[in-house]
């Protein structure tokens, strides 16, 4: 049976060539997608000619890419770099007048991109200059940053940051990423999945020859390609000329190779499965309390097996500590929060399972969701539970809770309200009732990715840079483990005020900081959010990476962006400060982070406090 036709778009450069028509067609004849020639034909224009200044346009005969009816199918390299801080003015001169040549034909011939080679050694500032005002004068043309793996362990990377920084994390500058044959350490390529590597480029010397004398990658090699071939790239094989290297098979044999890979990508687990096409996508936070949330948002959470799994488990055990084995004693359970059910469901079954009795109340707020449980009543549960149509703060029941359960929680534990409403709901339960949850605990870890800080940027305004979004975290680089924030228990010890008092939810503020460690050079574009929670002694729930609940898909975690990324290099630290806010009408939260160099707070280097007074994002209560 026939390999099904790939769709990884994979092109070919053939250094050698300086002929577009045959380049076309070989590239054509070898089943390759698009070509990377260079703009302009090698040495065709006398940069370093002191007495011939270069004329006001490009000469057609010196062009490799001549004309628009090669534009779709290329993408143009830019005469290879010279060092502008080490030549002679007219060298200089003339060579920013070809790049800006350069760069103008390719706007006027429709390229899709255009690759700047990145200097392998000396200084990078000139080079970026030239990088952020191509991509200034371009307006529908893609920018690639040509960078080689080979360039040490960490420099390559560290160069492409100074050019990143240099040109203001500008969007449109992505990394054409060269991959050779010796691969720096795995924590520098983990570093890689969160920049904006829009191409891969791989050299035919990169592949070795397997028995039969076709050309393969080595096992890591094969391992990073298939985890940047989880996101959407182009790929580019190198050659020096039109023939493979290897004594096996044609240039095609490179092509085939990498498809191949892109075919036997592992299959996502039950987690990615479910999140296909959400990936690194910001969502707002879902805000249950001030909202009603739809059936369809419903019907998504219910499927995840293992929060409910877990819920059951936490009653079951609730009611064999509870009520001795044997007893007639009736045990009254409150779901709360009800939404269609599920929870009412996984009680009635962890009761018959304890083999204790019970009596059930599902309490909701949503008039549309109250409708299917009383539908459920009828059908299903009968006299077994008793439906209430109110807002679990503002209910009084003649009766009182030995079990409260609730699924609250946000990606960041307190973010959907659980706090204000389980406070609501305590006077619900007995004296010495049980909350389910009992307490969940917030956690912050520094952040690196380039795709979550710039979609978040393209918004251009500073709202949306203040607000906190749901993602699940594909393409970024997680500089340093989660470390804890704070926390809530349930029933609270804390004095609560009544409602309506102006300072009712002061005990549900918060202020935190965590200091992190820097074990290597990183761009820190935000903080990752997670939680972790007790349903009843220890059972739990959790996103927190480390502990993370094994398929459990009914959180992502949490992404708070900062305005301006921060440097930190090795051996640096750096401080969040986390505020959790409120006042009579919402709930918000405040952050900040500042770095620590030799032990010493690099204030001036701080990001500014974000969302202060809630004045971009809020909970409403």
């Amino acid at each position: 049976m026939a390999d099904p036709v790939s769709t990884l778009p994979v092109g070919i450069e053939v250094l050698a060539g300086e002929d577009i028509q045959r380049i076309a067609a070989f590239a054509h004849g070898e089943g390759y997608k698009f070509v990377v020639p260079p703009l302009l034909k090698l040495g065709s224009v006398p940069v370093h000619d002191v007495g011939r200044p270069l004329p006001a346009s490009l000469n057609h005969a010196n062009l490799v890419v001549n004309g628009p009816e090669y534009a779709q199918l290329s993408i143009g390299s830019i005469s290879p770099w010279i060092d502008l801080e080490s030549s002679d003015q007219t060298t200089v001169s003339n060579s920013q007048i070809l790049v800006q040549q350069q760069i103008h034909w390719a706007s006027h011939i429709g390229l899709p991109g255009v690759i700047f080679h990145c200097p392998p050694s000396g200084s990078v500032f000139s080079f970026a200059r030239s990088v952020a005002e191509a991509a200034g004068m371009l307006s529908h043309t893609q920018v690639y940053v040509r960078v080689s793996l080979s360039d040490g362990q960490n420099d390559a990377w560290t160069r492409w940051n100074a050019i990143r920084m240099l040109a203001r994390h500008n969007a449109k500058i992505a990394v054409a990423l060269e991959i050779n044959h010796e691969l720096p350490g795995d924590d520098t390529l983990k570093k890689w999945l969160a920049e904006p590597v829009k191409m891969v480029i791989v050299p035919t010397n990169t592949f070795v020859a397997n028995r039969k004398g076709f050309p393969v990658l080595r096992k890591r090699h094969q391992v990073f390609l298939q985890q940047l071939m989880q996101s959407e790239r182009r790929y580019v094989i190198a050659s020096a000329d039109f023939e493979s290297i290897h004594p096996s098979g044609t240039l095609a044999s490179y092509r085939e190779y990498l498809e191949h890979l892109h075919r036997t990508v592992p299959e996502p687990d039950t987690i990615n499965r479910f999140a296909d096409g959400y990936h690194d996508y910001l969502q707002l936070p879902l805000q249950p309390l001030m909202d009603n949330l739809e059936s369809a948002i419903y019907e998504v959470f219910e499927q995840d097996p293992i929060k409910y799994q877990q819920y059951e488990q936490a009653v079951y055990r609730a009611l064999i500590d509870r009520v001795p084995e044997g007893s007639d004693a009736v045990t009254v359970i409150m779901v709360v929060g009800a939404g269609r059910g599920p929870l009412v469901d996984r009680s009635i079954r962890a009761a018959s399972d304890a083999n204790r009795k019970v009596k059930l109340y599902a309490v909701e707020k949503n008039a549309n969701a109250v409708v299917g449980l009383r539908a459920r009543k009828q059908e299903v549960w009968g006299d077994a539970v008793t439906v209430v149509h109110v807002d679990m703060r503002y209910w009084n029941p003649e009766e009182k809770a030995d079990i409260l359960v609730s699924e609250l929680l946000g990606s960041f534990g307190d973010n959907e309200l659980s706090p204000e409403c389980l406070d609501g709901a305590q006077r619900l339960l007995k004296p010495n009732g049980i909350s389910i949850p009992s307490q969940y605990v917030s956690y912050v870890a520094p952040l690196s990715s380039s795709k979550l800080f710039n979609d978040a940027a393209a918004f251009g305004d500073e709202e949306h840079m203040e607000t906190p979004y749901v993602v699940k975290f594909r393409s970024v680089f997680s500089i340093t483990d989660p470390q804890a924030l704070w926390s809530f228990d349930h029933p609270t010890k804390s004095a609560i005020r009544p409602q309506g008092h102006p300072h009712f939810n002061v005990h549900n503020n918060r202020y935190s900081k965590a200091t992190f460690s820097v074990s290597q050079d990183a761009v820190m574009h935000g903080i990752a959010g997670y939680f972790e929670a007790t349903l009843y002694k220890d059972v739990k729930v959790s996103i927190h990476p480390e502990t993370h609940s094994k398929d459990m898909f009914s959180w992502f975690p949490i992404f708070f962006p900062i305005r301006v990324p921060l440097f930190l290099p090795r051996g640096s630290e750096v401080t969040v400060h986390f505020w959790r806010a409120t006042d009579t009408r919402k709930v918000w939260y405040e952050w900040c982070v500042v770095p620590t160099i030799n032990g010493v707070e690099v204030v001036g280097e701080a990001s500014a406090i974000h969302n202060p007074g809630g004045k971009s994002y809020w909970i409403g209560l």
